[in-house]
Order: structure tokens, then sequence, then C-alpha cells
């Protein structure tokens, strides 16, 4: 600058300086934008991950306890008393149509988790003459509903049981009743009250132990069943299977109190009866019977 001329001012216009923060702005919007949603893509994808892991762990696969104590158990049995393959079948068949359903079952054995695991979401109720031995099952398998019955009744006692049923057809012994309040010699009346309310859809006698004179038998088993299939109070018939059907007592009891025409199949070891529900003023439990309980009632 030479002496005595006027100094020169440089001035800086106000625009250049906004100018370079405005595109600082921008750029630092565009990466807290994008920052924004890399974050939120990444806490989606870990609650994805999570929810999958967790709807995996409830996934419909999963059996049931129940399910899995039954298949863990008969992988491990070798047992050779046990119902035949055509037995089996023609109860699981009704079961699976059933299904889920009331489904009471005399007498404890080694099919008894099978019956447990077809009904699945259904009520299957299991009663045995023995306290011990259901206290075994019930502390092994859990919430299993099972009841002892204290039977009064002896194999070799049978012709004297249907006599007295015969005297009491019309009273304590009819064919629609509440058990809980009956006095006759067959009738099993000391269940818990609430089993006498149910409409059984399936019934399946295999208890108590009757091959042998001073065993229980089945007959209180069998004339139970007739009376509760005929007192239900759903129109639909009830299914009454009895096993051991070449026995005397399953044959002779059936016929008196599930009936021949009632009878839709059987072979030596299973037959299957429908029984359907009576009107309360009836005293006949069979209408095309000839035998000596029936006609001399009718």
């Amino acid at each position: 600058m030479k002496l005595g001329s006027p100094p020169k001012l440089i001035v800086f216009h106000p625009s250049i300086h906004k100018q370079g923060a405005s595109h600082r702005l921008w750029l630092l919007a565009f990466v807290s934008f994008f920052t924004f949603v890399f974050l939120l893509t990444l806490l989606s994808m870990r609650e994805a991950t999570g929810a999958s892991a967790s709807s995996g762990a409830k996934y419909p696969s999963q059996l049931p306890d129940h399910v899995f104590d039954t298949l863990v158990h008969y992988a491990a049995s070798n047992v050779t008393n046990k119902m035949s393959a055509e037995d089996l079948s023609s109860v699981s068949d009704v079961i699976k149509k059933l299904a889920p359903c009331n489904f009471l079952v005399f007498g404890l054995g080694y099919e008894t988790l099978l019956w447990r695991a077809l009904n699945h979401n259904g009520r299957t109720v299991f009663l045995d003459e023995s306290e011990f031995y259901i206290a075994k099952f019930e502390e092994r398998y859990k919430k299993m509903e099972a009841y002892d019955v204290q039977y009064t009744t002896k194999v070799n006692q049978m012709w004297e049981l249907l006599e007295s049923a015969k005297e009491q057809i019309r009273n304590d012994c009819r064919p629609v009743q509440n058990l809980l309040f009956s006095d006759c010699r067959l009738g099993i009346n000391d269940l818990p009250n609430q089993l006498y309310e149910v409409d059984w859809d399936v019934i399946l006698v295999d208890g108590p132990r009757g091959y042998y004179p001073s065993a229980p038998g089945r007959m209180s088993a069998i004339f139970t069943a007739g009376v509760l299939a005929r007192s239900k109070k759903g129109k639909k018939g009830t299914h009454v299977f009895v096993h051991d059907f070449d026995r005397e007592v399953e044959k002779i009891f059936s016929d008196e109190f599930l009936c021949k025409e009632n009878m839709v199949w059987s072979n030596k070891g299973m037959a299957h009866f429908v029984v359907q529900t009576s009107e309360p003023s009836s005293f006949t439990f069979c209408g095309n019977s000839t035998s000596p309980l029936s006609s001399s009632s009718s």
C-alpha cells in the first residue's frame, strides 16, 4: 500500500457464511435420518428374532407332557399281557371320531396312558379297585384323574346278583337313575358326586379282576355302565366297550344290561355296544331279550 493512498476495505458478505452453515445442517440432518433408520431396522430385526425364538418354544409341535410320557412308556415297555391290535383299534377308532370327549375307563392297565393321550383335551377318568395302584400312577403321571372303587361283589356270586337285580328292577336296580342314591347291589354308588352328572361319550369296562371265583368281577362295572348310558341327558348314545368278552361274566352281564340289540361289533376279546338314553319311566334294560331277567320284568 502506498503512503497517502486511501485504505481498501475487504468485506465478507454474510451470505457466504449462511451458505456453508446451511450445507452443514443438511448434511447433519441427512446423517441423523439414516442413523435413525439404521437403528430402527436393527431393533426391529432383534425383536423379530426374539419373537421367533420364543414362538418356537411354544410351537404346537412341542408335545403335551402326558403325550410325551405315553410315547416314552410304550417305547420302553416289553409287555405281552395287553390288548390285541384289533381290540385297540375298535376303541381308538371311536375316540378318534369323538375326541375331545368324556371317556370313563374301568381298570388301570397297560393301555391307560394310551387312552389318556388319544383323548387329548378331553376328560378321561379311570376307576380301579387298587388305591395303591392309583396312587402310584398319579405320583408318576401328573394331572391324571383316577378314583378307587370298593367292590363288594365276587365272580362266584354272579347268579345271585342277577336274581337280586331282577327283584329290584323297578326300584334300586332300575335302568334310569342316579346311582349315587341307589342301594342296588350291582350299582357303584361311592364315586365322587360329580361323576354321576357327566354325560359319558365312551365307557370302557376293562376292570376289575375277574379271572377267578373270588375276584370282584365286572358285574357291577357292566351294570353301572348300562345305567350311566341310559341316564345320559344328551341325545347321543354312549359307546360301551367290554374287554375279555369271551368270559362268562362279561358275556352274560353284557347281554343283560347292555343288550344284544345294541351290539355294534364283537370278537373273542372285545364287544362294542351303543346304548341310547331311556325314559325315566322305563323298567327294562333290553327290548328284544328273552333272558329271565328282562322277560320277567316286562
